[in-house]
């Protein structure tokens, strides 16, 4: 049994901001040694963290993120920051956020961060100490902060999760961060999609009930700002006339297939990076400029020359036509398969989403603005599946890629098996060996989500 090393008892899953931080230190300070003594001893982690932290965590191991991490100097800096920031739809919002919430906290030695949908920092407000330290952390303007890249953190996880979050000190994955402790919460636009996160940051006294109910507070007044901007604007934009199209135009981005345009009755077989523009710009029907395009395909920060050029090549392939510029936009719509697994979601039918879904959307591509879509389809089909019950359903999530090791699924389906059965027997036994694998703790931890 591990130690207390806080003295009494352990931190329960639901600690509220504020409460047991001490233990709470402690558990994750240990945590960090069972992280870094490897693999074998990952099976500990559940019994020190949040499950919201040891989710994230898990997540940092898979996808290779060293905790001891130093830090760069990349991300969006000078003029290319100071372009994408300005014409983010967070910008019109900024005097609202300094009267809300910077002009008081800043006198108390705290920062508020201002993020991108994306987990990018695009503003920092505080006294210019607090912002040194915090820089010195690895959080500073034009820095990502998003859990691919930095692990958990309050900003990333909300980017993740799109609820509001607490994260305290050495619960964040990078070391460098420890000293952190931050509050955040999501805005959203008026069709209810993330476009950008609030952070309180500072000491351990940021992690109070009060510090998140502020961030929230302020991030719902930004979102109502939103919502009576986008009534008052009762004047559309002016749109490039639709081009005559052959017939439908589709593209299938599920899958290890090829990623393929329909249009008039020819299939297009298309390079990963045309796909991958084709399907950002179809998530985006109101346009996306260079900027925010570059930052959606590449988080190594692509110049707007190599978008030109990839935008050129583009055309060439599917008609210069279909796609406006200033900001790059279809001008015919296009049906994705995202979009019918989406739909089929919508309407609560499972069994269709499941038909729907031949695989992860893009499964080579590491594009920022795919890998978050990705995420969300899987995520929201997991989801439905587990809800359904239904031993069909659960039977085929289980037997695909995405199912096959997750524990939550096989111990739902095994509630809908009778246990006198061979397969009751067999399920059981699928069960530990993921048990043994993963850490029977953390097998635990995931199938009490589920």
């Amino acid at each position: 049994m591990v130690s207390n090393l806080a003295g009494g008892r352990r931190p329960r899953s639901g600690v509220e901001p504020g409460t047991q931080l001490g233990a709470l230190e402690a558990y994750a300070a240990q945590a960090h040694g069972y992280l870094t003594a490897g693999d074998d001893e990952l099976s500990q982690l559940a019994g020190l963290l949040r499950p919201l932290i040891l989710e994230s965590w898990l997540r940092g191991v898979r996808a290779g993120i060293d905790p001891m991490d130093p830090g760069s100097e990349r991300g969006l800096r000078g003029a290319d920051l100071a372009r994408y920031r300005d014409a983010h739809a967070i910008a019109p919002l900024l005097p609202l956020i300094d009267k809300l919430l910077v002009q008081d906290t800043a006198r108390t030695g705290l920062i508020v961060v201002v993020a991108d949908q994306f987990g990018r920092v695009l503003w920092i407000h505080g006294n210019p100490e607090q912002v040194a330290v915090a820089t010195e952390m690895g959080v500073r303007e034009g820095d990502d902060l998003s859990e691919r890249r930095v692990g958990a953190n309050a900003v990333g996880l909300v980017v993740r999760t799109g609820r509001a979050v607490w994260v305290h000190g050495p619960e964040h994955f990078l070391h460098r961060m420890h000293q952190l402790t931050g509050a955040a919460a999501p805005l959203h636009d008026p069709d209810g999609r993330l476009v950008g996160v609030l952070m309180l940051a500072g000491g351990g006294r940021v992690a109070k009930p009060e510090i998140l109910a502020l961030v929230k507070a302020t991030a719902t007044a930004a979102e109502m700002d939103l919502l009576l901007t986008a009534m008052r604007a009762v004047q559309p934009a002016p749109r490039d006339p639709a081009p005559v199209a052959d017939g439908p135009l589709g593209l299938d981005v599920l899958g290890l297939g090829q990623p393929q345009l329909s249009k008039g009755g020819e299939r297009i077989p298309l390079s990963q990076r045309h796909a991958e523009i084709l399907l950002l710009l179809a998530e985006h029907g109101e346009g996306l400029g260079a900027d925010h395009l570059a930052l959606l395909l590449d988080d190594t920060d692509l110049d707007n020359g190599t978008i030109r050029a990839a935008m050129s090549r583009l055309r060439t392939v599917v008609g210069a036509a279909l796609i406006g510029s200033r900001p790059y936009r279809l001008r015919a719509h296009i049906a994705t398969d995202v979009e019918a697994l989406r739909a089929a979601l919508d309407s609560g039918d499972v069994e269709s989403a499941l038909q729907l879904y031949a695989g992860p959307v893009l499964p080579r591509s590491t594009a920022p603005g795919i890998v978050d879509l990705r995420d969300e389809l899987r995520v929201r089909l997991r989801t439905a599946v587990l809800r359904s019950g239904d031993a069909a359903v659960l039977r085929r999530w289980t037997a695909g890629a995405d199912g096959r090791d997750d524990a939550g699924a096989w111990v739902a389906y095994r509630a809908t098996v009778d246990r006198d059965s061979t397969l009751y027997a067999q399920i059981e036994a699928k069960i530990r060996v993921l048990d043994r694998r993963l850490g029977a703790d953390a097998t635990r931890m995931q199938r009490s989500r589920s």
